[in-house]
């Protein structure tokens, strides 16, 4: 087996471990004497699975009854329409626009009703946090939505600013898990799977009870976060294989400590990777350095020119996943929860042969 060094945004790497468990498991789960992909939802060794990796879920987080865990469909990108459908019922709500998917957001948003952007960071680059005004923040509003994590730019909320006491709404997409916070803080936590928690195709949806209630008529049943809470996700089919992988990665998260055990993982990656770049003068880091993601360290070589050389050659050295988004440009490694520190060791020894052979990057 040669298997890649894989930097991606998302799909993204996911631990060995679980992949060879998976290997395992494919022909014929326990003794069903068929896969996890053909059994049916309604069974009960397909519940084990289900309720088992909500269960790991609920563990991990620290959540108690109040909260509903959902198994949802459509990515995080859904979750753009889904909340507000849901939760934005006559009143308006408050979006801080953190980067590009915390902007888009809030674009959906005002499709059906009421959206105010109330602090951006757009006129930066997006490379910085935006300034957040208690003034600005209305206790009435039915949510506030933010984005923890940046992964465009390399930013982070790590810890959380006063925001009043508004049900506040997160999109946890790149780093849920991958650094602790109290989420009992918010109403209702999204992500995208396929970075810290699982392959694609199953989003996590993590909602306050209280914010459960019948949407306007105008929304798709599957879209109701009521019914599909009523039903354990349940409701239809959901996307099974993808959810036991999902329970696979949290019993790995588990073993290695949890969220606070990923955190130190992550922080000794990132600080390795960002303390190179700091120091390499062909290299620059995107974002400001106290607001620095530890998920997606995004930098750059003096021009594109040089961006694309680099790619090219890690690809050949089996260094994948390190273009920067096709919208933003430049580089970026992703350090998702999975991701070794030898891989990061690796991708500096890379980056330090790089600019070593092509010295006249450095004049650019």
């Amino acid at each position: 087996m040669s298997r890649i060094i894989n930097f991606s945004a998302g799909p993204a790497t996911l631990p060995l471990e679980v992949l060879e468990r998976i290997r395992e498991d494919l022909p014929e789960y326990k003794t069903t004497g068929m896969a996890v992909m053909e059994m049916s939802h309604r069974s009960a060794p397909y519940e084990e699975i289900h309720f088992g990796a909500e269960s790991r879920l609920r563990s991990l987080m620290g959540l108690n009854d109040d909260y509903a865990v959902l198994f949802l469909q459509g990515g995080a990108t859904l979750q753009f329409a889904q909340v507000p459908m849901n939760l934005l019922q006559g009143g308006q709500a408050g979006y801080i626009d953190s980067g590009t998917w915390a902007h888009l957001a809030h674009e959906e948003a005002l499709k059906y009703g009421k959206a105010e952007i109330i602090a951006s960071s757009r006129d930066s680059g997006y490379v910085r946090l935006p300034e957040i005004s208690p003034e600005k923040i209305a206790q009435t509003w039915d949510y506030l939505h933010l984005t923890t994590n940046n992964t465009l730019f390399g930013t982070t909320f790590h810890d959380l600013p006063e925001l009043g006491t508004a049900p506040l709404v997160a999109d946890m997409s790149s780093n849920i898990l991958g650094q602790p916070y109290d989420y009992q803080r918010f109403g209702l936590i999204y992500a995208g799977a396929q970075k810290n928690l699982g392959p694609s195709g199953v989003t996590v949806v993590i909602v306050r009870k209280d914010l459960l209630r019948k949407p306007a008529d105008f929304v798709p049943t599957l879209m109701r976060y009521d019914l599909m809470a009523d039903k354990q996700s349940l409701y239809n089919t959901p996307p099974t294989f993808a959810i036991y992988i999902l329970g696979l990665v949290l019993e790995w998260t588990q073993s290695l400590g949890g969220a606070a055990g990923m955190e130190t993982r992550n922080r000794e990656k990132s600080d390795h990777l960002y303390h190179f770049l700091e120091n390499a003068p062909q290299y620059r880091i995107r974002a400001d350095k106290d607001c620095r993601s530890i998920m997606n360290v995004c930098f750059s070589t003096p021009n594109p020119e040089w961006d694309n050389q680099l790619v090219n050659e890690a690809e050949a050295a089996g260094l994948s996943g390190l273009r920067g988004h096709r919208s933003v440009g430049g580089l970026r490694a992703s350090l998702y929860n999975a991701m070794t520190l030898a891989g990061v060791e690796v991708l500096t020894e890379f980056l330090e042969d790089f600019a070593e052979r092509y010295p006249e990057m450095g004049e650019a």
